[in-house]
């Protein structure tokens, strides 16, 4: 079964920008046997999107309390077999302060950098396959 990461869609919000950004990591260079869904799609009602979200193993990655992406996995009648959010990974990482919303500064990319690992890692156990 295949792995699809839906990233938060904060536009306008740093830790949104860091989930998208991590999400691009995973799918482009750790895992790209992944799949990114783009949460606007879900919120639009996009048939193939909530499809994809119903026939696979979704990893959601949220940039606030709000957790938008989880939600949207669920009304779109998917469930999530992950949940990651940014603040608790800058909780683990309080190192990397991100700032910039369309650019993120050096904190910022190396918080995306340490969330997209932590996604790889669960896509790993979830899929049971090593990365390359």
């Amino acid at each position: 079964m295949s792995v699809i990461i839906v990233p938060c869609s904060g536009i306008g919000k740093s830790y949104g920008t860091v989930t998208r950004e991590a999400a691009y990591l995973v799918a482009d260079e750790l895992r790209p046997d992944t799949q990114i869904v783009p949460l606007s799609l879900l919120v639009l009602g996009d048939e193939d999107a909530q499809a994809a979200v119903r026939d696979a193993q979704v990893i959601t990655l949220d940039g606030c309390k709000l957790a938008c992406a989880t939600v949207n996995v669920s009304q779109a009648g998917g469930a999530a077999a992950r949940e990651f959010t940014v603040l608790d990974c800058y909780r683990r990482n309080k190192q990397f302060k991100p700032q910039g919303i369309a650019e993120l500064n050096e904190g910022g990319l190396a918080l995306a950098r340490a969330l997209a690992e932590e996604v790889a890692q669960a896509a790993e156990e979830l899929t049971g396959t090593e990365r390359n």
